[in-house]
């Protein structure tokens, strides 16, 4: 019975000290990077935000408004209610596609050179 002998484990990533970490952290490269995300994320946010707190104040304070009924037993308060779930999936699309063409990139490329990759 012959013995096999284990596949080699693979290297571990280097640890980067704090010293390094803080060095990415203030370099143009990472600012720029969390420049991208913040001028995506923040702006959407609030927006959101500012949407669903309309929704509840339309359903408090607009009752004759909401309950107008655009056809059959459908009106404008569920209409809105559904477009809350719409908004809140096509947000989340919108943010992964733009993690993987902007960010991700980036910060795998800070990754690799941290860890000694690059």
């Amino acid at each position: 019975m012959a013995t096999e002998t284990p596949p080699p484990s693979p290297t571990p990533a280097r640890l980067p000290s704090a010293e390094q970490f803080t060095e990415v952290q203030e370099s143009a490269e990472f600012g720029e990077l969390r420049r991208s995300y913040r001028s995506f994320a923040f702006p959407l946010t609030v927006a959101f935000i500012a949407w669903y707190l309309l929704y509840v104040l339309l359903s408090n304070y607009a009752g004759g408004f909401m309950g107008t009924r655009l056809f059959g037993n459908v009106n404008v308060a569920l209409v809105l209610g559904l477009a809350q779930f719409l908004t809140t999936f096509l947000i989340a699309w919108w943010y992964a596609r733009h993690a993987a063409a902007e960010l991700d990139p980036r910060a795998a490329a800070i990754k690799s050179r941290m860890e000694g990759g690059a």
